[in-house]
C-alpha cells in the first residue's frame, strides 16, 4: 500500500517530461526561459542525451506552466506528447514485447526508470483491467499538483497504449480521486470514455480482450536487449540515489518506530557526525526526512483507512494527538478531520 518517496533533489531522470511541458508552453508562445526558470536549466541541455533531472526541476516546471498558460489543459497537451519513442530503451522493450500483457506487466515493474510522476499498477476486474494511478509526491487530492500529476500521468499513458494499438484502442471508464476541475467536461473527449470525480482512487478502465492482442512490433532480441538495459539503468538507479534514500526506505519502513539519528547511522555503518554531513551535502536531515515520512504517512492512511487520528498518531511516532494535529496543521494548513472529510 505505502512505498517509499522519490528522491526530490537528486538529479537522475532522464528530461523528456519537462522537454515536453517545456514544448507544449512554447508552442502557446510562452518563452522556453521562462518556462524553464528556477530549474538551472537552459533549453540545449534538454537535447542531450547526459542531462538528468530531479522531481524538483519537474515540478518547478508544472508550476511554470500553471502560471504562463492560459489553456487548462496544457498539462494533457504536454502529455500527449509522450509518444511510446520518448522513453528510450523503456519504451523499445514496451514496444517490442510480444503482446499487450507482457508490454503492461514489463511497464508497471520498470516505469521507475523514467522518473513517473505517479505511480502505475493494473489489476484486472473480470472482463476489464484496470489501471491505478498514485500521484509519487503530491498525495492531497485537493492540491493542484496532484490533479497536473494524473492529468500528466494518464494522458500520457493512453498516449502510449495507442500507440501500440492504434486509435481503435478504447477505454471503458475513468475515475478521479479529485474534484471536477473547471475543464473537467472535457476529459471525455480526450478519455474517450465517460468520467466521474472525487472517487476513492485514480482508474482508468480497459476491456481486458485488449491483454492477448499481438503486438505489431514484437521482436524477443530487441525486447530481451532493451530488458536488460532497463536492469542496469534501475541498479543506476539505486546507486545513485544518495545516502538520503536509504534513510527513507528504512524509515518508511518502520512507521512509528523511527530510530535515533545515532540509530540510524549504526544501521548505514557509518557515524553519526559522517551521516549528518552527507544529508547536508544532499541538501536534507535527518529530521526533514523524518518529517517528510510522517507528512506521507499521514496522508496515506487519512485517505485510505478508517484509522482514527490517536491511532494515526500513534503509529506515526507522537506521544499523543495534539502533537499529530498540530504538526498536520503546520504541513497542510488543515487539521487531520479538515483533511479527511474535504
Amino acid at each position: 500500500m505505502y512505498r517509499p518517496p522519490p528522491d526530490f533533489q537528486q538529479c537522475i531522470y532522464t528530461p523528456h517530461r519537462v522537454s515536453a511541458v517545456v514544448a507544449e508552453l512554447v508552442a502557446q508562445g510562452a518563452p522556453a526561459a521562462l518556462a524553464l526558470a528556477g530549474t538551472g536549466l537552459d533549453a540545449s541541455q534538454l537535447e542531450s542525451p547526459a542531462t538528468r533531472v530531479s522531481y524538483r526541476q519537474i515540478e518547478t516546471v508544472f508550476r511554470n506552466g500553471l502560471r504562463l498558460s492560459n489553456d487548462p489543459m496544457f498539462v494533457i497537451r504536454a502529455a500527449q506528447r509522450m509518444h511510446v519513442t520518448a522513453y528510450g530503451m523503456y519504451g523499445y522493450a514496451i514496444l517490442s514485447s510480444r503482446t499487450s500483457l507482457e508490454a503492461i506487466d514489463f511497464g508497471a515493474k520498470y516505469h521507475r526508470v523514467v522518473g513517473p510522476v505517479a505511480d502505475i499498477a493494473y489489476e484486472r476486474d473480470g472482463e476489464t483491467v484496470v489501471y491505478v494511478y498514485e500521484p509519487s509526491l503530491w498525495l492531497d487530492p485537493t492540491d493542484e499538483l496532484y490533479r497536473v500529476a494524473v492529468e500528466f500521468v494518464m494522458a500520457s499513458h493512453l498516449t502510449v497504449l495507442q500507440d501500440l494499438h492504434g486509435k481503435t484502442f478504447e477505454t471503458v471508464r475513468a475515475r478521479l480521486a479529485y474534484a471536477a476541475p473547471p475543464h473537467g467536461r472535457r476529459y471525455r473527449a480526450m478519455l474517450g470514455c465517460p468520467v466521474t470525480f472525487g472517487q476513492g482512487r485514480n482508474e482508468l478502465h480497459f476491456d481486458a480482450v485488449w491483454l492477448d492482442r499481438p503486438m505489431p512490433l514484437a521482436d524477443p532480441v530487441t525486447h530481451a536487449f532493451a530488458h536488460e538495459l532497463c536492469d542496469q539503468l534501475l541498479g543506476e538507479l539505486d546507486r545513485g540515489a544518495g545516502v538520503a534514500s536509504q534513510v527513507r526506505r528504512a524509515l518508511f519502513h518502520n512507521p512509528g518506530r523511527f530510530p535515533t539519528i545515532e540509530a540510524m547511522a549504526g544501521e548505514l555503518s557509518m557515524p553519526a557526525w559522517a551521516l549528518r554531513r552527507r544529508l547536508a551535502g544532499e541538501g536534507t536531515s535527518y529530521r526533514q526526512l523524518l518529517e517528510e515520512i510522517r507528512k506521507r504517512l499521514a496522508l496515506e492512511y487519512l485517505r485510505k483507512t478508517q484509522l482514527t487520528n490517536e491511532e494515526i498518531s500513534s503509529r506515526l511516532g507522537y506521544s499523543d494527538g495534539a502533537n499529530f494535529r498540530h504538526a498536520f496543521v503546520r504541513w497542510t494548513g488543515k487539521s487531520p478531520s479538515e483533511f479527511r472529510g474535504a
